[in-house]
């Protein structure tokens, strides 16, 4: 791993790998142990149920998913966008941000983008399953570098176009709501995606002082 990351952007990095390592290698009834209390569950009443081997488990959301979903993933594919994300951009706003701040937005993105997975699944689709992956906070990211380096050029890996940065990160919030909405591509949750992006942009708001709640002092211009 690159010595010249910043520190918060290198021990993220590790995280994920570290529990993802750990998803993979207690491959068994452990592993729905993880998910059972650090996946991202439904808001409403707790739900048992039997896995394969006959154990009886019971699930539901607990306050601390709201941060530990997004040290899981899915697959090895899951998570290697996700930390290649977090690679391209991380470093960059890490040191725009300075450690600290950028760990509060990193996270901030992660809980509002689990509050609006919670949202849609509660009022809209109605489903009882678990959500987990850092996507929310990597498209804060994304949106993050889109609004503080709007000319930078970036394209995507099977449209080899260079964009500028506004034109990319907007581009592919409209395709995330437009799959929302439609319900194409399921098992991808892409209004927590766009809440990531939302909690990113609010808080980028309020370090400039847009926002009625004013801070103590500028960050950002």
């Amino acid at each position: 791993m690159p010595t010249d990351l910043p520190v918060a952007t290198r021990n993220l990095l590790i995280a994920n790998v570290v529990v993802f390592a750990l998803q993979y290698l207690l491959h068994d009834s452990s592993t729905f142990a993880l998910t059972q209390h650090f996946a991202l569950w439904p808001w409403g009443s707790d739900v048992s149920g039997a896995l394969d081997d006959g154990q009886v488990v019971t699930v539901g959301f607990q306050p601390w998913q709201l941060v530990t979903y997004a040290f899981m993933h899915g697959s090895f594919t899951h998570i290697l966008f996700n930390m290649i994300a977090l690679y391209m951009f991380g470093g960059t706003i890490e040191r725009t941000f300075g450690t600290r701040n950028f760990v509060i937005y990193y996270f901030v993105c992660a809980i509002v983008a689990a509050v609006a997975q919670l949202t849609v699944v509660q009022w809209f689709t109605h489903g009882f399953y678990p959500t987990i992956g850092a996507s929310g906070a990597i498209f804060g990211l994304l949106l993050a570098f889109g609004m503080l380096y709007p000319h930078e050029k970036m394209m995507l890996m099977f449209f080899p176009v260079p964009m500028p940065a506004w034109l990319f990160v907007t581009g592919y919030a409209v395709i995330e709501l437009f799959l929302g909405v439609t319900g194409t591509q399921a098992g991808v949750a892409h209004f927590a995606h766009l809440g990531g992006m939302v909690g990113g942009y609010a808080m980028i708001q309020y370090w400039r002082g847009k926002l009625p709640i004013k801070p103590k002092r500028l960050l950002l211009r």
